[in-house]
């Protein structure tokens, strides 16, 4: 019988039934093997006891006991998980240790009480009780099917254990205890049948992770990401917070909470910012929200998507701060998200090339040097223009190939003008903010042009006023220096209208400044960008910076430039942007000759 009694409850656990129905089964099986005898298993947790299964036990007498802390004199059972060994009861009515109780148990008719202690390796996990209706103790044979109840219940508890550690380890981030992007997304389900709002995601990205990983080391990076993941789980409750990436954190915010999605970020924003000591290093937390409340019919995967274009939003806009999720948002990232996919596409296909517009002498006419601009190709061979997917660079890895490709092309057609004697100059090649923080960019750079045998005096890295003076760490301050040190030289592009101003260009290591064509094309009579050019042109002379005139249209632009004493701009009154070939023909056409040692472009 009790050979009878394994095999059932051993197949039950080979087929992974739930604990509680295994424990159940053993405990009617054992009943079943000793008439007139009651069975209860009680875990114990926390040092309390839990009721597993009691299946012909009253639900109001293992109410009783659920939570009851284990000690010496705690009925049977608390008495065997506190001892660690079997504890016979034979007369419940008289015995100290039933004291508390003796009220709730003898109106059932029972009269004694023999537990054991249940293990898992040295800890006691459970306790298997026989309650008899009569004061007495077990018997020999009520003694062995007792050990092979300990048993089967020790080997289907261990078991649930492995079960629950797997489980925990699936759904948990290692780093910050916090639940994982997995689990994350399972809570997200249990959303799919609710679709009338009341609740809502936000989305967290830490802001200084980077920089601390690289002035401190990544030890302090993650003392930051743990204290951080700490300070969101105080600030939402337990279980509303999750770590799903790197320095990404996910919230889950209801109704129930009693606050606004928007208060509850700001409750966040507020709880991160105080000070952190981080491996020896005082920092002050930073991270940006995005967030979206669930409306009428809207799934789970789409109020999570909407809360990462918000925190897009936020990151491009509002660094630092909370953005919730309103219409409109998702054209912005739909545009880029597309550009990214045609940009990746066509360098895959090779379809990404440099056209050069000639940068000329306007005194002369002659051509000194070009800009080489991003242009890609279309299946059918349309030419679209880098404004037209200049979304795509602020990804930091389309933006690094697509920066490769033209520097390789570049380099290989300077050295293909070099060769043939022609006279090139310089060439012009735009940086983005994403070539500067992807890193080691002057190593990309220089590596490039010394595979090609490309002097790097005939390059110029043209960098954006956003791009270099919009940015608030020094990544690209310390980058330029880096380059110029090089031999290269930089140009300011876009000059007046981003960030600058003319103290800044006493103080930004940059070789060239060139004009906006806002500017250019408001060279009309009383106007007042008249004097801002002259005004510019005259200061950027005087502090020995050259100075390039760029969308140059019409003649009047032209002598108005002149007049000023600007001696070099590009524009479509020259030429536009032409491919390698005619480029080569305007070289070898209007190239100006170098044999007087002038360079127009060195100060």
């Amino acid at each position: 019988m009790i050979l009878k009694l394994q095999n059932v409850i051993l197949e039950m656990i080979a087929r992974g039934e739930a604990l509680q129905a295994t424990i159940e089964r053993i405990c009617l099986e054992a009943e079943a093997l000793v008439p007139g005898t009651v069975c209860s298993v009680l875990s114990i947790r926390d040092e309390r006891l839990h009721p597993l299964a009691g299946p012909s036990l009253p639900s109001s007498y293992s109410a009783v006991l659920d939570g009851v802390s284990i000690g010496a004199s705690v009925g049977s059972c608390g008495s065997a998980a506190f001892q660690g060994e079997a504890v016979t009861v034979t007369d419940i009515e008289h015995d100290p240790r039933w004291v508390d109780f003796r009220d709730v148990v003898l109106p059932l008719g029972f009269r004694a009480c023999w537990s054991t202690p249940i293990f898992s390796a040295d800890r006691v996990v459970a306790t298997f009780a026989f309650y008899f209706r009569e004061c007495r103790g077990p018997n020999e044979l009520e003694q062995r099917i007792v050990d092979a109840c300990i048993y089967l219940c020790a080997i289907a508890i261990e078991r649930e254990e492995r079960v629950q550690e797997r489980q925990r380890l699936t759904y948990t981030d290692v780093l910050t205890g916090l639940p994982n992007r997995a689990k994350f997304s399972q809570v997200l389900l249990n959303y799919t049948e609710r679709l009338e709002g009341g609740w809502g995601v936000i989305l967290a990205d830490l802001d200084n992770l980077k920089v601390v990983n690289d002035t401190f080391g990544h030890g302090a990076g993650d003392e930051l990401i743990q204290i951080v993941a700490t300070r969101i789980a105080a600030a939402v409750g337990k279980g509303r917070a999750f770590r799903i990436g790197g320095d990404e954190f996910a919230v889950v915010v209801e109704s129930s909470v009693g606050s606004s999605i928007s208060t509850v970020a700001a409750g966040i924003l507020a709880t991160i910012k105080e000070q952190a000591h981080c491996n020896g290093h005082a920092i002050v937390p930073s991270a940006t929200l995005g967030g979206c409340v669930a409306g009428p019919g809207e799934t789970p995967d789409h109020v999570r998507q909407c809360a990462d274009v918000a925190l897009y939003h936020a990151k491009e806009r509002n660094r630092g701060q909370f953005v919730e999720h309103r219409p409109g948002f998702g054209t912005a990232i739909t545009r880029r998200f597309r550009a990214i996919r045609q940009v990746s596409l066509a360098l895959v296909e090779k379809r990404i090339h440099p056209y050069y517009q000639p940068i000329v002498r306007l005194d002369t006419g002659q051509v000194v040097g070009f800009e080489a601009l991003c242009r890609m190709s279309t299946a059918s061979g349309d030419i679209i223009a880098a404004a037209n997917f200049h979304e795509a660079t602020k990804d930091a890895h389309v933006a690094a190939e697509l920066t490769q490709c033209m520097l390789q092309q570049v380099a290989r057609d300077m050295r293909s003008w070099l060769d043939r004697g022609l006279p090139l100059q310089h060439v012009g090649i735009n940086l983005s903010a994403a070539d500067f923080h992807a890193g080691r960019l002057q190593e990309r750079i220089c590596a490039v042009f010394a595979d090609a045998g490309v002097p790097l005096d005939h390059v110029i890295l043209e960098v954006t006023e956003s791009v270099y003076l919009g940015q608030r760490d020094h990544v690209v301050a310390d980058e330029i220096k880096l380059l110029r040190s090089c031999g290269m030289r930089v140009a300011l592009d876009d000059f007046g209208t981003g960030f600058a101003s003319l103290t800044h260009l006493l103080t930004v290591p940059v070789d060239i400044i060139k004009i906006d064509k806002s500017f250019v094309e408001r060279l009309v009579p009383d106007d007042g960008a008249v004097v801002i050019v002259e005004g510019l042109v005259s200061i950027a002379n005087n502090l020995g910076l050259r100075v390039v005139a760029e969308g140059i249209e019409t003649e009047t632009q032209l002598e108005q430039l002149v007049s000023f004493g600007c001696k070099l701009g590009q524009g479509y009154l020259f030429s536009k942007a032409v491919d390698r070939d005619a480029a080569t023909v305007l070289m070898a056409s209007h190239g100006q000759n170098l044999d007087n040692g002038h360079h127009p472009l060195r100060a």
